[in-house]
This record gives C-alpha cells, sequence and structure tokens, in this order.
C-alpha cells in the first residue's frame, strides 16, 4: 500500500524514507499542499513499470494496425491517393482565406 507524506517531511526524513523505498520496497505518494505531486518508489519497481509499460505500448500498436489494415483493405491506393490530394487542397484554401 502506498504512503503519503509532504514534501516537508520528506525533506526532514529523507534517509529513512529512502531505506523505506529501497530496502522494504514501499512506495510514496508525494504531496505539496494536500495534493499528490509525485510518486517515489524503488528503482527496480521503476525498471518493471517502465519495461511493462513499453510492452503494452507496442501491442496496443499491433493491434490497431491490424485493425486499420483490415479496415483499408477495401480502399485502393490510388483512390486514397486522391483523397489526400483533395484534402491538401481544402486545406490550403482554407489557409489562404
Amino acid at each position: 500500500m502506498d504512503k503519503i507524506i509532504g514534501v516537508t517531511d520528506l525533506q526532514r526524513n529523507f534517509r529513512n524514507v529512502l531505506d523505506d523505498v529501497v530496502e522494504q520496497k514501499a512506495s510514496y505518494i508525494l504531496t505539496r499542499g494536500s495534493r499528490p505531486e509525485a510518486v517515489l518508489i524503488s528503482y527496480d519497481q521503476y525498471r518493471q513499470f517502465v519495461a511493462g509499460n513499453s510492452e503494452d505500448i507496442l501491442a496496443r500498436i499491433e493491434r490497431l494496425l491490424a485493425r486499420m489494415v483490415g479496415q483499408n483493405a477495401s480502399y485502393a491506393d490510388a483512390d486514397v491517393e486522391a483523397d489526400l490530394k483533395e484534402a491538401t487542397r481544402t486545406l490550403r484554401q482554407r489557409k489562404q482565406a
């Protein structure tokens, strides 16, 4: 469970808080004016978060790309190119107006 600590208390007790984070894998929510501002976690927890988060993002991108391929399969390249040219022309006209 996360522990909550104000930044002033953190400054006063930094060594103890850091030891708690490193040795006990505790996580702290740092508050300023009773608003959450940051989180203090161990380096190992951080690396796991980053690695897991990257894998999740890549998996989502792969799913979206597959979905786009499926949805766009019925459109010919020439039709897409014509639509892009028309959209470009329309935007340029709007900028000039």
